[in-house]
């Protein structure tokens, strides 16, 4: 298999929480808490999960628009967790995001030319017909008017800004896109349109993504890989097809019961999962498995033991002790399970 273009290996992102006159430490927001994938050339790899689970803080420490705590990052083989501002600008030509909300992303003030343009004066990039040219290209390329121009942001509609938003990511031509939640501020016509959108410039540019998202829906219509998170740690990691098939953990199973099904007579078919009480706090989250305060599973182990992410079938890692679909896994993952249920139905003690 080729080297992955991005990997992501044991990523950390504490925020530290002061008290006090002189701002004494007296604990820290795990936002996130040791995660790791690789995400290979050409591919797009879904990232969702509930609100505050550490999606948007992992995709702003790959592009090191925060400081990781711990971990590394490693974009086409050069470590660049630490590497300082002068050295990694040249490499933002080839990392690029997409940010959220096209309202609050481009600036009042500037013109569609001077956003979208910006990047080739930021890194003082030449081109031979000259920056306006390019830029009108790039608009045409992203389904915009190239006469838009000398225009601004306010007299376009949301769906337009964010295809403004893109076409300033692409300006450079970068070989991987992090887009955060990139049509969730938007109508879901318009969603459709920026998703195949965004399929399209993947063909014909050569583009790698990573798609932060909490719309199931959208991430599997775009997605050749899913990670799902939870609480700062990625939970199930798997091809689009075996976790939307076969979800192995619970916290999957519970996400995409509440998927609505667009057929009415096909709605009673999948039994709701409600997940119970509330999102714990990643400043003191439960210890072990971080799920097992709202897991109808959990026992004992769940408890005491934290479940590493490992391979229970091909290609699909997860993170449980008790998995979901066992007929999935394979053999030497499925006697370790066996092992756990024996040990559940003869435990040294309880969950308090």
């Amino acid at each position: 298999m080729s080297e992955p273009l991005l990997s992501v290996q044991g990523l950390e992102k504490h925020f530290p929480v002061t008290k006090g006159l002189f701002k004494r430490q007296v604990g820290a927001v795990r936002a996130v808490d040791g995660v790791s994938f690789d995400v290979f050339k050409g591919e797009t790899i879904g990232l969702v999960g509930e609100s505050g689970c550490g999606k948007t803080t992992t995709g702003r420490l790959i592009t090191r628009l925060i400081e990781p705590t711990g971990g590394k990052v490693v974009f086409e083989g050069n470590d660049i967790t630490h590497m300082s501002q002068s050295r990694i600008r040249p490499l933002r030509r080839d990392m690029q995001l997409i940010f959220q909300d096209p309202y609050s992303s481009l600036n009042p003030r500037h013109t569609v030319g001077a956003i979208v343009g910006a990047p080739f004066r930021i890194q003082g990039v030449k081109t031979e017909q000259g920056i306006k040219k390019e830029v009108q290209d790039i608009l045409a390329l992203v389904g915009l008017n190239p006469e838009h121009y000398n225009r601004y942001p306010h007299e376009f509609s949301g769906g337009q800004r964010q295809r403004i938003g893109i076409a300033r990511t692409l300006a450079l031509k970068p070989k991987l896109i992090i887009a955060d939640e990139p049509v969730s501020a938007l109508d879901v016509s318009i969603q459709a349109q920026v998703v195949n959108l965004l399929e399209d410039l993947q063909n014909e540019l050569d583009l790698t993504y990573v798609v932060i998202a909490h719309d199931l829906s959208v991430v599997r219509h775009i997605s050749d890989r899913v990670a799902v998170m939870y609480l700062g740690k990625i939970v199930e990691l798997a091809d689009r097809k075996s976790l939307y098939d076969a979800p192995m953990h619970p916290y999957t199973n519970a996400l995409l019961s509440a998927v609505p099904i667009p057929d009415v007579k096909h709605r009673g078919d999948r039994e709701r999962i409600r997940l119970q009480g509330d999102v714990p706090s990643p400043l003191n989250p439960p210890p072990a498995c971080r799920f097992h305060t709202r897991c109808w599973k959990a026992q004992v182990v769940c408890k005491t033991e934290e479940p590493p992410l490992v391979e229970l079938a091909p290609g699909h890692q997860v993170a449980c002790h008790f998995p979901e679909n066992a007929d999935k896994i394979s053999a030497p993952a499925a006697a370790k399970v066996a092992r756990n249920v024996q040990d559940a139905q003869h435990p040294k003690g309880t969950i308090a």
